[in-house]
């Protein structure tokens, strides 16, 4: 690539030393002396003044890809611009401008001076570059900081025990799975034996496919058991003590010593967890994942293939296919893609179907209720917890429905799923609504949850009793939460 450096000044220099041998460097200099030092410095170099045609033509404008002015006098620069565009119309030009100037008043500037249409392509400011520059230092510090702290952290339990349990909420999804592998991969770097774990099910097909092809190796415990008792230290990714979270007792937060969540608070973890414990709590991120990813970076910690592909869909899918970006989010994709096995991604995105899962899908269509533009689907007893949110996706995408709500009966619970796509719900604001006080409920903008214990329904004399007082409850709470009326 040839480069034209118009003015060989300390800027000018210090631009072409840098990118000396990796791309061809020709110097324009006026000033005689400067030029023969920029010569015996091995540089190629034309002398004269860069406002010229003669000079530019001499330095070979018209066939150079790249033009820099360095010069900061607004009137050379118009000049300049002038004779580049006169002899190379396609050339990019990038210039540095005083700040009392803006890009679109140069060019302004230069149309009335010389009565022509000029493109200059690229502008910096010596005020907006250091402004940008500090805010990126800032930014980093920032990065640096969470990183930092929870190495401190882990160094302090290091000194007591090489042992940490790293537990998920129940029903592990994509982006629990990703974080709860990368923050194993750090806690094991800095030697610690890790155990992931979690207490409900792995049910939804994507998510089985997702564990199996990755090899991310989790453990099913349960409330109370030694398997919990035996770690001295636990972390928490992607969850907290409350909602679906069900295997810690409360004897079993004071070893809680990590917590790292894109969710809001779901309480005041200080009343439950020691006041020394690390918290990365950012309810501004889109997924757990990116936090890690941005802990991984920062600590330069080589990632497999495998584990980059982890973290990428569980961005992915905690970002609704990416519809829904944070900075953070932003930079951890970015860092990824060059890592991901696109081809097991492939796989764990469409994996083979269940039987169980297809049958649910079917319920959720054949026991569909609908409510002007929203749907409550009843699928009865059920073992797969999962199939609800792919049987709440489905259904959302039914013509003139922007609101959907599937439930069904696993074990002693109403476990329940919902989404929407009106812009002036907040679906897990209604879900906390409707059955925080009966349960658990949250999520969510667009997507969220609740768990219901059974408890007074256990009543009702038969399992079809018992299925028409929970939809009765659950359509009615529901409804009132949204503020649709039934009928």
């Amino acid at each position: 690539m040839r480069i034209l450096i118009l003015g060989g000044g300390a800027l000018g220099r210090s631009i072409a030393e840098a990118l000396k041998g990796e791309f061809d460097i020709v110097i324009v200099e006026k000033d005689e002396i400067r030029a023969r030092a920029l010569e015996e410095s091995g540089f190629h170099v034309v002398q004269g003044d860069f406002s010229y045609t003669a000079t530019l033509l001499k330095a070979g404008v018209e066939k150079s890809e790249l033009v820099i002015i360095t010069t900061m006098d607004v009137d050379t620069i118009k000049k300049t611009v002038y004779v580049i565009r006169t002899n190379n119309k396609e050339v990019p030009i990038l210039t540095v401008l005083p700040d009392e100037i803006s890009l679109e008043e140069l060019t302004e500037s230069i149309k009335e001076s010389f009565e022509a249409d000029v493109k200059v392509d690229y502008a910096i400011s010596p005020r907006t570059a250091l402004r940008d520059a500090l805010i990126g230092m800032v930014k980093h510090i920032g990065e640096r900081k969470n990183v930092n702290l929870l190495v401190k952290k882990l160094r302090e339990l290091k000194n007591e025990s090489d042992s940490l349990l790293i537990v998920m909420h129940d029903n592990p999804d994509p982006d629990s799975l990703a974080s709860a592998a990368a923050l194993s991969v750090i806690a094991q770097t800095l030697g610690f034996k890790t155990k992931i774990v979690h207490g409900g099910e792995i049910t939804h097909h994507e998510n089985r496919a997702f564990v199996n092809l990755l090899g991310i190796e989790v453990t099913r415990v349960s409330r109370g058991s030694y398997e919990l008792k035996r770690y001295p230290f636990i972390a928490l990714v992607d969850c907290q003590p409350n909602g679906n979270l069900t295997i810690l007792e409360s004897s079993d937060y004071g070893r809680i010593k990590i917590v790292i969540d894109h969710h809001q608070v779901l309480q005041h973890l200080s009343d439950v967890i020691p006041e020394d414990a690390f918290l990365d709590i950012r309810p501004d991120v889109n997924s757990a994942s990116s936090i890690l990813v941005e802990y991984l970076r920062g600590l330069n910690i080589s990632v497999s293939p495998p584990l980059a592909t982890a973290l990428f869909y569980g961005i992915y899918i905690d970002t609704k296919k990416f519809s829904k970006l944070s900075p953070v989010d932003l930079k951890a994709i970015e860092f990824l893609a060059g890592k991901v096995d696109y081809e097991l991604l492939d796989k764990i995105e469409h994996p083979d179907i269940s039987t169980e899962t297809a049958e649910i899908l079917a319920r959720a269509i054949m026991h569909r209720r609908i409510y002007k533009n929203v749907i409550i689907s009843n699928v009865g007893f059920i073992t797969n917890r999962d199939a609800l949110a792919e049987a709440a996706d489905f259904l959302l995408r039914l013509e003139g429905i922007t609101t959907v709500l599937v439930f069904g009966i696993v074990d002693d619970k109403i476990e329940i799923s919902a989404r929407t796509r009106d812009v002036r719900v907040n679906i897990g604001a209604v879900m906390k609504e409707a059955f925080g006080e009966m349960g658990s409920g949250g999520g969510h903008a667009r997507a969220g949850g609740a768990r219901i214990s059974l408890g007074i329904f256990k009543l009702a004399k038969d399992k079809n009793s018992l299925l028409k007082l929970v939809e009765e409850a659950v359509t009615e709470r529901f409804l009132e939460a949204l503020k649709v009326k039934e009928g």
